[in-house]
């Protein structure tokens, strides 16, 4: 078996676990469950013929709006696992694509759904959807759900006390290839305003985001924080802040 292949419009992706992608119990971090997604939905935008190139010519790009994933079972440090992407086309505003990460005996470890948008690399507006949809025809949608509903609004509960945790200047290590901060820098800084007793002792059930505001370099964002204790859960709403404006906002399920 090739170690990327498409059937039925998904792309399949081969991975055996690497440490540095693990925490000190040996699972996947949610960060870089976030990573192993951006990278796979570009490598199957490219085979499809809507990936970066594809989108430059015509000045625009891909940018990730909205994600759901949840920890079904926790991925484990040198596990051979099967990376897998589909998109749904569109809904509203947004063309949906969908992840679902399993082990070599079928089994699933995380599911997700992402919301996309297109933008204008000159003006940096939204293009409507609607002008882009003759790249994405129908003949290239994958079949199924690995998360039913769209990743919905996540905002900082108005009801709950929340507190500002620090102040993060993006640097260097927060920077992608197009010059702003990467998004699962965002599930990094996050991670790291949630109390450590929990985050490396209870395994991460979910995780929803919004991207809300693009920051570069040097740029200074204020987090701050919310815990919801529930009945069956323990749920931390972290969002950051730059010059009065939310950069994003994230809600972690232990």
């Amino acid at each position: 078996m090739e170690t990327r292949y498409i059937k039925d419009n998904h792309f399949f992706q081969q991975i055996k676990l690497p440490c540095y992608q693990t925490d000190s119990h040996f699972r996947l971090k949610p960060a870089a469950f976030m990573d192993l997604a951006q990278e796979i939905a570009y490598l199957a935008a490219n085979e499809m013929g809507f990936g970066y190139e594809d989108l430059m010519k015509l000045q625009t790009a891909w940018v990730i709006s909205r994600l759901d994933f949840k920890f079904l079972k926790p991925p484990l440090w040198r596990e051979e696992l099967l990376l897998e992407t589909w998109h749904k086309g569109q809904s509203g505003l947004f063309f949906l694509r969908d992840f679902l990460l399993q082990d070599r005996q079928g089994n699933p470890l995380v599911s997700g759904t992402s919301s996309w948008l297109i933008i204008n690399t000159s003006t940096r507006r939204l293009v409507r959807s609607d002008e882009m949809a003759h790249l994405l025809p129908l003949s290239t949608r994958g079949d199924g759900d690995a998360i039913v509903e769209p990743c919905g609004k996540v905002t900082m509960p108005q009801d709950l006390p929340h507190e500002e945790v620090k102040t993060h200047k993006i640097g260097y290590s927060d920077i992608d290839i197009v010059g702003h901060t990467n998004n699962a820098r965002y599930i990094v800084w996050g991670m790291d305003c949630i109390d450590y007793e929990v985050s490396s002792r209870r395994p991460v059930r979910e995780v929803k985001i919004n991207f809300n505001r693009e920051t570069r370099a040097g740029d200074d964002v204020v987090l701050y924080k919310a815990v919801h204790p529930t009945a069956d859960a323990l749920i931390y709403t972290i969002e950051g802040v730059c010059e009065g404006k939310s950069v994003f906002c994230a809600e972690f399920r232990f």
